[in-house]
């Protein structure tokens, strides 16, 4: 592993260990993030790449001044480079810099993880880096997140999916813009058999996405992680994606925060856990939906001794809200009780009596448990 600790300044110059790089022939992780690089940095790490021709890791994020001169770096990967990481998160990088990576992927055959987040133009260069991603056929990870994705962005990430067999995480995440996109190219999702983790939260899906997400749900049954949050359709749409998590029976964290969720929603999640479709559910965020009814609340505690795994539950309401707790903090209580993984619930901003603080308190020591309230 070469790393670098930040000094004071905040100024650092590869060549300081260009030395120790020629002692370290066989070193495969180089870790450079928040390390103010420069223009001149990324030419002397271009050169040092031949001394380091095993490297397998290489994380450049949170050097904000490396946009717009990438192609430094990027024109000195040569054919066979052993790269199987490489990340350029909160790098500032342009539509130049996306094209100067677009170009190197070719020469990227063994990459697994490409994480470019956090780079908010790099989204009108993704046509050139989808047309590229053909020469990643290992790729595993692509986090995209915050990259000023459009409704075409899909598009052309649709097909390109076909060439990525083997990836099991897609972070599309804080692309507002992207709503309305997936209509065309959600189908393509279909063909990663092997996808584990979807995030499209904040993506401002749309109701006619919904429906084609959830053909795409049908067909992922490896899929382990799935966060909608802040996508307010899915509120009074919520079946469309229940009856495709039937087919989903590994899912283990399930998100669907501040998703103007109604109370039939949750009645019909209770129904899905009573029916076993959700058996290995570990994780589930509901937090931020005061849209939710108390009478709805309490119809879905009444089906959670049904998941069985579930270790943590948010139904926090939000930072300008208040209500009281009904009568379901009994039940609550009692069914937690019989849910021996379960920690932590997330109760911010719900008010609870004297009387349920008393039941709150003697819950543990009566259960032996040490579950965790967040209230």
């Amino acid at each position: 592993l070469i790393s670098k600790t930040n000094t004071t300044s905040g100024m650092w110059r590869i060549k300081q260990f260009m030395q120790k790089l020629g002692k370290k022939p066989n070193s495969k992780n180089m870790d450079l993030n928040n390390c103010a690089l420069d223009a001149t940095d990324l030419m002397e790490l271009g050169e040092a790449l031949e001394t380091i021709p095993h490297l397998e890791e290489l994380d450049l994020s949170w050097n904000n001044n490396i946009g717009g001169k990438l192609s430094l770096l990027t024109k000195r990967f040569q054919t066979g480079c052993k790269i199987k990481i490489l990340k350029f998160t909160d790098c500032s990088l342009t539509t130049k810099d996306g094209e100067s990576l677009a170009e190197v992927l070719n020469v990227l055959h063994d990459l697994e993880v490409l994480d470019i987040s956090f780079n908010r133009n790099i989204g009108c260069s993704l046509k050139s880096i989808a047309q590229e991603l053909k020469n990643v056929p290992v790729l595993k990870e692509l986090n995209l997140h915050m990259c000023g994705l459009k409704k075409d962005s899909f598009q052309y990430l649709g097909r390109a999916f076909q060439y990525l067999p083997e990836l099991n995480k897609l972070d599309l995440s804080c692309n507002k813009e992207i709503g309305g996109g997936f209509k065309d190219s959600a189908t393509h999702l279909a063909s990663f058999k092997d996808l584990e983790v979807l995030d499209l939260h904040r993506c401002c899906v749309t109701e006619e996405d919904m429906v084609v997400l959830t053909e795409t749900a049908l067909h992922l049954p490896e899929l382990e992680i799935l966060d909608l949050s802040w996508n307010k359709c899915v509120g009074g749409n919520l079946k469309l994606l229940l009856e495709a998590l039937k087919l989903a029976t590994e899912i283990r964290t399930l998100r669907l925060s501040s998703c103007n969720l109604v109370a039939e929603d949750l009645t019909l999640l209770a129904l899905e856990a009573q029916g076993g479709h959700l058996a290995k559910l570990q994780k589930l965020d509901l937090s931020y939906n005061d849209t939710v009814s108390d009478e709805g609340w309490a119809t879905f505690f009444q089906g959670l001794t049904a998941l069985k795994e579930l270790s943590e539950l948010d139904v926090s309401l939000r930072p300008s809200s208040c209500r009281d707790c009904g009568m379901w903090f009994s039940k609550l209580l009692t069914d937690l009780s019989k849910l021996p993984a379960f920690t932590e619930i997330g109760m911010q901003r719900w008010a609870l009596l004297e009387s349920q603080q008393r039941q709150m308190e003697s819950f543990n020591q009566n259960t032996k448990r040490n579950v965790h309230f967040d209230y």
